[in-house]
């Protein structure tokens, strides 16, 4: 536009009204197509904006989907796992257990003592299954609570390898708004607590829950023998870990150094 105002503006001033008629016409229809040029390159600008915006959001929404059907998927498959293992397991270990109670009875006294470590086993591996399929079912789970649901599965593990599993509760109690939020941060510390006790060799392990007035910020710690972060950062536990703190948009972060043991992070907007 600048362009043809100075071959205008340069041209041969006009001598008649008739020319600065048309001289002035001529400027308008420039300022107007050019207005047209500009307001029409930012309503295509602003459409543009618009639809990758709605893409994006498409893309978000269906990747929230296939997570939140995962999860349904895994929760009911942890479910059927407490139901086989409360019900088919537990009575198979009951039974062996009465069947060894039977057997003690008609052996002489010398032989008796010889059954005991045998059945506190078969007692311990019971107590064992039916603590664990509570854990895996998540209607247990919301009818004993959140964190009586966190104090049962530490309290579990401390039995099996730890020489100390504690919950800490710092600050009042906030219910979660939505229940099923509970399960997932639950099976998230699940899936951290798990690692710890497949991998990281320790003797400790440690959850804060810490409730602020818009927060709940859970820490969750190990002293075991750690990892390069860079090198299990793609790992399938911490993906699935990250999914589903995503889906409740809540910020998750895992950090560890080898031989300084593993903190876990998460950020719940309540």
């Amino acid at each position: 536009m600048h362009y043809f105002l100075n071959i205008l503006l340069q041209s041969k001033p006009a001598s008649t009204p008739a020319e600065r008629y048309l001289l002035i016409y001529m400027i308008s229809v420039l300022v107007i197509i050019t207005s047209l040029v500009i307001i029409f390159f930012i309503v295509f600008q602003k459409r543009k904006n618009k639809l990758l915006l709605d893409r994006i959001k498409q893309q978000q929404a269906f990747e929230a989907e296939i997570t939140q059907a995962q999860t349904e998927t895994q929760e009911q498959t942890l479910k059927n796992i407490g139901w086989e293992l409360h019900d088919n397991i537990g009575q198979l270990l009951s039974f062996a257990n009465m069947q060894l109670s039977i057997l003690k009875m008609q052996v002489a006294d010398d032989v008796k003592e010889k059954f005991k470590d045998t059945s506190e086993a078969i007692k311990e591996s019971l107590a064992e299954v039916r603590a664990l399929s509570k854990t895996l079912n998540n209607e247990v789970v919301l009818n004993i609570g959140f964190e009586k649901s966190i104090t049962n599965e530490l309290n579990r593990l401390k039995k099996m390898k730890f020489t100390s599993a504690e919950l800490k509760i710092i600050g009042n109690k906030v219910d979660f708004k939505d229940r099923k939020h509970e399960i997932i941060i639950f099976r998230i510390l699940q899936e951290f607590l798990s690692n710890s006790v497949k991998y990281s060799e320790a003797k400790n392990l440690n959850v804060i829950l810490d409730y602020q007035p818009n927060y709940l910020i859970i820490t969750a710690t190990d002293d075991g023998k750690g990892f390069d972060i860079n090198e299990i950062e793609k790992g399938s536990g911490l993906i699935n870990m990250k999914s589903r703190a995503s889906l409740i948009n809540a910020h998750l972060e895992l950090t560890s150094q080898p031989n300084e043991g593993v903190k876990l992070m998460l950020n719940y907007p309540l």
